[in-house]
This record gives structure tokens, sequence and C-alpha cells, in this order.
């Protein structure tokens, strides 16, 4: 069987198919790998802990020399994918319905969901076609993770006085911590950063996997049209928007259009949101399975994106002229 040049041929094959074999098991047969032991914690519960130890790999290969282009990308692409969720988001509460919605859409979830963005996803996409400084842009990304950055547009907007105290920098400093504990072994002997580097591209169908159990296909039947057509947004508007960004700055633009995504932990800022200020309980609910809709339509299409993206600069060169460049 030609497994890998299989998978090698499918657009982010490495990445999506484990991710899609993980959430059909998950849907179908949600307790098949949840057994206890070996087997629980390497295909369901591993995620995080893969996704730190790859994190790690990347940082070793961080000389003090590039470490600042990592800072620059990881900004960016925060910004403009708060930017572009917080935008359309203030652009549907202006125009939202009697019901509060926009074309269907609660602007709770548009925002939460566009920007929030699907860390391990960027991590694989990052990892296959991208250099080491664009995986280590990641921790920056962990800003947007949970309510914090939706707290911060709709208290701009307005709809609530207070963000303050809703974010700990702690919780920035745990998803930075690998990554400084492999820029340091980098620095200190590269040949044991060559040696780590040969196993990261390994762990990202193992993980992938672990985040397809986390996905399951009934959240796009409970969050209708409209969390699909949510999803299908944050792909083309961020993800898009990325891409042309990063072009225009010199830097790959397959990293930028990586970020067009939306997490799982983003499915729990509705609630969050409602906890602070009990008035967006009516519209709570509905961006829940919105947004939970979006999680996985992104999951899916994101990939696919992405190859189309790549095979569209193979004309001009491919993104191979994007990491030979020396980093500035």
């Amino acid at each position: 069987m030609n497994i890998k040049a299989t998978l090698d041929r499918i657009p982010g094959g490495m990445m999506v198919v484990p991710l899609l074999l993980g959430a059909t098991i998950n849907t179908f047969f949600p307790n098949a790998l949840r057994i206890g032991g070996f087997t629980e914690a390497l295909f369901v519960n591993s995620a995080s802990t893969l996704i730190a130890l790859f994190l790690l790999i990347a940082g070793t290969q961080i000389t003090f020399k590039t470490a600042g282009s990592s800072v620059g990308k990881g900004l960016t692409l925060l910004t403009f994918k708060w930017a572009i969720g917080a935008g359309l988001g203030f652009i549907a509460i202006l125009f939202a319905d009697s019901n509060g919605l926009f074309l269907g859409l609660a602007p709770l979830a548009i925002i939460a969901a566009m920007t929030n963005s699907n860390g391990g996803l960027y991590i694989a996409l990052a990892g296959q076609y991208g250099k080491e400084d664009d995986k280590a842009a990641y921790p920056f990304l962990a800003l947007s993770d949970g309510p914090f950055l939706t707290m911060v547009a709709l208290s701009i907007f307005g709809a609530m006085g207070f963000a303050n105290g809703m974010f700990s920098p702690m919780s920035f400093v745990a998803v930075l911590l690998p990554l400084i504990v492999g820029v340091i072994i980098g620095n200190l002997d590269r040949n044991m950063a060559e040696w780590l580097h040969k196993g990261s591209d390994k762990l990202v169908p193992f993980f992938a996997f672990a985040l397809g159990m986390g996905i399951n296909f009934s959240s796009i039947i409970q969050g209708g049209l409209g969390g699909i057509l949510l999803g299908v947004l944050t792909v083309l508007l961020t993800g898009g928007i990325g891409y042309l960004l990063f072009k225009a700055i010199g830097w790959n633009p397959i990293v930028g259009a990586s970020e067009g995504s939306t997490a799982g932990n983003a499915v729990g800022t509705p609630a969050a949101i409602v906890a602070a200020n009990a008035s967006f309980g009516p519209i709570a609910e509905i961006a829940t399975v919105q947004i939970a809709a979006s999680v996985v339509t992104t999951a899916i299409l994101l990939p696919i994106f992405i190859g189309f993206l790549s095979k569209r600069l193979e004309k001009s060169g491919g993104v191979a002229k994007y990491n030979e460049r020396p980093t500035t």
C-alpha cells in the first residue's frame, strides 16, 4: 500500500486525512478509543502534548538572529485576524434584524469564530508549508484563545463596558515556555537542534487525529446553514486576506492563509460572555451552535483551501522561494 504517497497527493493530506478519520470515529463510534490506558492517551488526549513538543522542536530551529521575524509574524497574524472578525461583527451589529441576527448569523458568533483560530491546524499547515520562524509565531496566536479578544471587541463597540481581568498573562507564558526551552536548546547545541528537527514532521498525523477526536460532524447539522456559512466566510476572509497580506509583505502567503480557521475552544465563548453580561443570554445558544459548525467546517475546508492556494503559487515558484529567503 502506498499510504504516504497517497497522503502526499492530497492537499494537506498529512493533516486533513487523520483529522477526518478521527472525526468520523468520534461521530459514529465515540467510545471506540476511549478505553483508557495508552490507547486513549495517544489517540484521544495527546493533541496538546504533541503540539507542545512540536512547538519545542520548532524553537530549536530559531536562532537569536531570526527570533524577531517570529514575533513580527505572530503579531501580524493576531492583529489582522482580530480586525477582520471584529470589523465584520461590528457590521453585523449595525445591520442586525429584529432577532439580533445578520444574514442568519449572530454577531457574537461572527466575532468569536473569526478571531479565535485553531492553533493545531496552524501548526500543521505552517509545518508543512513554512519555515521554523513561521511555526514559532504560534505562541502569539494563543492570545486569541478563549473569550478575551471577543470581549475586547464588544467593549469597543459599547456593547459592554469591561474587559480587564478576563485574560491571565500566565496562560500566555504557559504556551510560550516550550518554545523558549527549544530556543535555548537550539542556541546552545546546533547538533541537538538538528537531531530533534528530524522527527518533528512525524508528529503531525498523530496530533491531527487526536484533534479530530474532538470534532463531531453533528455540529454542522445543529449549526445549520448559518454555521456552515460562518465557517466558509472564516476560511475565505481571514484565510484569503491573510494570504494577500503576507504576500504583500514578502512573507510566505500560505502561512498567512493558515490562520483561516475557528478553534474548538471558541465554542465556550458565548457562555463566558453571558457569565460576564447576562444581556447576551438570548443569543448565546444560537451563537454556540453556529461557532461549533464553523469549527468543523473550517477544519475540513481550510486544508483544501491551502492546497488550492499552494498550487496557484507553483506557477510563480511555489512556497520554496519564500522559505529559501533569509529571515529579516
